[in-house]
């Protein structure tokens, strides 16, 4: 196993950024404890799948990264992009539309999210209709000019792509000018049933999955998410082990030869706040499983899975082999659950700590 799992990595030197993400960013309503309705109070978290996986790298692992997105430029963007800004991911591939004063043209992103309790499950509820990164169209951003700057790896996913058929385009507009550049293309299928009924649901997601494909070098997911038939690829939860994996990894790569990496994180749901938590790999013909946590306590599990793509994108552009990365990501993943919002709040040093097995003493 090579110390890249076979990806072909630009200099640090010859590059901006390490990392460019594409997608939406919203504004996160969190009740906290209690539910959205009864609600008085509210804190207020950017978020957003792609989104996250760029402040993850930033803020914990010390990464130079951009998101390219779209906001409305009223208070509620201007809010977002402070947002942004603390989470210290550049903001220079922002595409501001103008506000028309009500937001009948285009909008910002809203949710909100109850992390649940116990046997009481998370509850999310999406207001993202009609949002300014949903309606951008392709040639509206002039990738060639970015990625120019030098951008060693770029990420999107199946909600960015979900957002309008506009935004499909864009996202292998975007691919394509990653691979004329030299960048590694992944990708996260992250399937959301609300983004996708009116665009198909599960089949319409397979469908574009699989038409985007061929431009990917790492993807976040499985066989479920590309294949279009019933079979060994379940749609439902995905329970693997090693072997089964090594198994569902390479008959994908079997019809998608391009794929160097596929990765998929591994939850067993034992009640809101106790999970089963691990992942597994796949690279070079050879299957990985990275840190097993049987009961992970959790205090807010969104964002988990794209602080586990953050840590493994860090492994893998660090050059320290797939095995290493995929405990990055599952340690990073864990400790990102441990805190409020959808994104990390850990250090690199307590990463390195889990991964060494460490434990929850208190550090004085």
């Amino acid at each position: 196993m090579s110390d890249t799992a076979g990806l072909a990595l630009r200099a640090l030197k010859d590059c901006r950024w390490d990392l460019l993400s594409l997608g939406e960013v919203m504004l996160r309503f969190d009740p906290g404890e209690g539910r959205i309705v009864g609600a008085r109070e509210l804190r207020v978290w950017e978020g957003g799948g792609e989104y996250n996986v760029a402040r993850g790298l930033r803020r914990c692992f010390g990464l130079r990264t951009s998101i390219a997105t779209a906001l409305v430029d009223n208070q509620v963007g201007r809010l977002i992009e402070d947002l942004i800004l603390q989470g210290g991911v550049d903001t220079s591939h922002i595409q501001w539309v103008e506000f028309d004063g009500v937001g009948r043209a285009a909008r910002n992103g809203i949710y909100f999210l109850e992390r649940g309790f116990g046997v009481r499950g998370g509850v999310g509820m999406m207001d993202r209709g009609h949002t300014a990164i949903s309606q951008l169209k392709p040639g509206e951003l002039d990738w060639d000019s970015i990625f120019a700057e030098g951008v060693r790896w770029f990420h999107t996913g199946g909600v960015m792509a979900a957002l309008s058929a506009d935004s499909t385009a864009v996202v292998r507009e975007a691919m394509e000018a990653a691979r004329r550049h030299g960048a590694v293309v992944s990708f996260d299928c992250n399937y959301r049933p609300s983004l996708w009924k009116t665009r198909g649901g599960r089949d319409g997601s397979i469908a574009v999955n699989r038409e985007l494909m061929p431009l990917v070098d790492v993807l976040f997911g499985h066989e479920g998410d590309l294949a279009t038939t019933l079979g060994e690829a379940s749609r439902g939860p995905v329970w693997h082990t090693l072997d089964s994996f090594g198994s569902m990894a390479g008959r994908v790569v079997a019809e998608f030869p391009n794929l160097k990496i596929i990765a998929s994180t591994m939850r067993r749901t034992i009640t809101a706040n106790k999970n089963g938590w691990s992942a597994f790999g796949f690279a070079e013909g050879e299957a990985h499983e990275g840190l097993k946590f049987a009961e992970l306590e959790i205090l807010d599990r969104v964002g988990g899975g794209d602080s586990f793509a953050a840590g493994l994108i860090y492994g893998l552009l660090a050059e320290k082999g797939l095995p290493w990365a995929l405990d990055c990501g599952v340690a990073h993943g864990a400790l990102a659950m441990t805190t409020a919002g959808d994104s990390s709040m850990a250090t690199l040093a307590e990463v390195e700590n889990l991964i060494a097995g460490g434990g929850a003493g208190t550090i004085r």
